[in-house]
């Protein structure tokens, strides 16, 4: 288990991203998407936190915004307690060494022109890590980590499997020793079986290592094996943060509530409560005053319309972002 007293390797404070909108015949409307409002976590070093929620909630801009891959609006990004939040050039670019991602889609993020064995190499030249014989040796190192073979290396990514394509897209991910690895939907895309294996191969990669790791999934039986803690995302903020046991044995917030009812039940005959979720997700546009989930919420107070509440911790590692919960 990761040291929880340690200093977090990663640390969001209050990450505010928004996208514009044109509208209109000839785009002179504007309007603004509010992706992120205000996100705050920390991640330590050996730990995995899972990012979870509906589509659309702001998981993989969470997970891009990290990387510096979209600007922050506003907060603060911190690596080992540096604020890297507006690095910009040649200092962005030594930055990336320490910060890297699995993409959803690995074949969309390679390029289909270099073999597997010059994907991995690519980055260890870019950052400088290895080169020549040195570099040679590392890519060998890197597939035999991840499951891969050594003839593999002269193939192009389209001759391997999408299985095989996501190991070497953990293989190019780790291949520099990164310190944070952020994995954006890495097994959604692939056989239950398959799931299990690289699973289990980032799980394995993980231990005894110091890599802080972001892991993003709308999947939360995946979660649930992979993470130490989860937060819970809604419309562009927490709702629900903390220790992996605690959030799924007790949920505090009716939106994680509902999301774990939802999970399918190993025993067909089984029979359980279920909160049914009244309409759909708002518009991120124009998202609804007080606390965003009130327009389905089936606990909902008038407080919930008015006022926009903030995360409270409810014992050592668990927090919710509920007025009814929190006791407000």
């Amino acid at each position: 288990m990761p040291d929880r007293a340690a200093p977090p390797v990663i640390e969001l404070r209050n990450l505010v991203k928004t996208f514009p909108l044109h509208h209109g015949l000839f785009g002179g409307g504007r309007a603004v998407v509010h992706a992120l409002s205000g996100v705050s976590f920390a991640v330590r070093a050996g730990e995995t936190l899972g990012i979870v929620g509906e589509s659309g909630c702001g998981k993989t801009t969470l997970g891009k915004t990290l990387m510096r891959l979209h600007p922050a609006d506003g907060g603060q990004i911190l690596l080992h307690g540096q604020d890297i939040t507006r690095a910009q050039g040649s200092a962005l670019r030594r930055l990336r060494r320490h910060i890297q991602m699995v993409f959803q889609d690995p074949f969309s993020s390679f390029n289909p022109r270099m073999t597997c064995g010059r994907i991995v190499a690519e980055p260890l030249e870019i950052h400088g890590f290895a080169s020549g014989r040195a570099m040679q040796d590392r890519v060998g190192e890197m597939f035999a980590q991840v499951g891969l073979r050594p003839e593999q290396m002269r193939r192009y990514p389209h001759q391997l499997s999408g299985g095989q394509r996501q190991r070497l897209g953990i293989a190019r991910a780790l291949a520099v020793q990164p310190d944070v690895l952020v994995a954006d939907e890495p097994v959604s895309a692939l056989d239950v079986s398959v799931q299990a294996q690289v699973l289990n191969l980032m799980a394995d990669l993980q231990r005894g290592s110091d890599l802080a790791f972001l892991f993003i999934s709308h999947d939360l039986a995946v979660v649930e094996h992979i993470a130490h803690r989860v937060a819970v995302m809604y419309l562009g903020r927490i709702v629900e943060i903390g220790a992996k046991r605690a959030l799924f044995s007790a949920p505090l917030h009716p939106y994680t509530e509902a999301l774990l009812q939802a999970v399918p039940v190993p025993r067909p005959g089984a029979k359980r409560e279920r909160i049914i979720l009244r309409g759909d997700v708002p518009s991120p546009v124009n998202p609804p005053p007080g606390c965003a989930f009130h327009t389905r919420c089936p606990i909902a107070r008038p407080v919930c319309r008015e006022r926009t509440p903030t995360l409270a911790a409810i014992g050592s590692d668990h927090q919710v972002a509920c007025h009814v919960r929190a006791g407000a």
